[in-house]
């Protein structure tokens, strides 16, 4: 049985959080600048500098671009909704211009004030209460370590970097991944106990309406 769909449910459209998905491997392994992704003015970015410095902290928003594509149909830009996320605090920078998050709680209210989606904060979860927890979210951005594009590896750490997990099974689970390699960004699919070793133990669930 094909686990990465459920019967009656809408698939769920992908969006890397790189502009070029089909060169994310070449941009994780530095072989292509953010600079010279062909394709950054989709990103919503003013000008590519701005692109290349927010491209690889916006995992979250690329979930939540893909979330909205989902529920409404409609396509936001991927820096649009980090710059529309900001005054909540959902991002911050510092003096020098570095950028922090995303930051859970106000997203949380980013996104119930700009687009009507019911979210919570989740922390201190286990991987084996993913299913349960499914069972009411129709989302779950969780944080895990960059390297679950590689699941066979053993990650330094766990978190660090956000997916957006549409289901979830005793057996597996199936996310799409914003920073994953070409062939295995949309439906990546694993066994729970291999992602849990990359698993934080904390997310946002985005609640479902009915």
């Amino acid at each position: 049985m094909d686990v990465s769909r459920s019967a009656g449910r809408r698939a769920v459209p992908y969006f890397c959080q790189w502009e070029s998905a089909h060169l994310a491997g070449a941009i994780i392994r530095k072989e292509l600048r953010l600079e010279d992704d062909p394709s950054w003015r989709a990103s919503g970015a003013r000008d590519v500098a701005e692109y290349a410095r927010w491209a690889s902290h916006v995992c979250g928003m690329a979930c939540l671009k893909m979330v909205l594509a989902a529920t409404t149909g409609q396509v936001h830009p991927t820096l649009e909704l980090a710059r529309r996320g900001m005054p909540y605090g959902a991002y911050t920078e510092d003096g020098e211009g570095r950028i922090k998050g995303l930051i859970y709680a106000p997203f949380v209210r980013f996104v119930a004030e700009e687009f009507g989606l019911e979210a919570e904060v989740c922390v201190d979860l286990r991987g084996e209460a993913l299913p349960a927890m499914m069972s009411r979210a129709a989302y779950f951005m969780a944080s895990v370590h960059p390297w679950i594009r590689w699941p066979d590896r053993e990650p330094p750490a766990r978190g660090g970097h956000l997916v957006l997990v549409t289901r979830a099974t005793p057996e597996h689970v199936i996310f799409h991944n914003p920073s994953g390699e070409p062939g295995a960004q949309a439906d990546a699919c694993v066994p729970l106990d291999v992602f849990d070793r990359f698993f934080a133990g904390r997310g946002i669930a985005i609640l479902r309406r009915d």
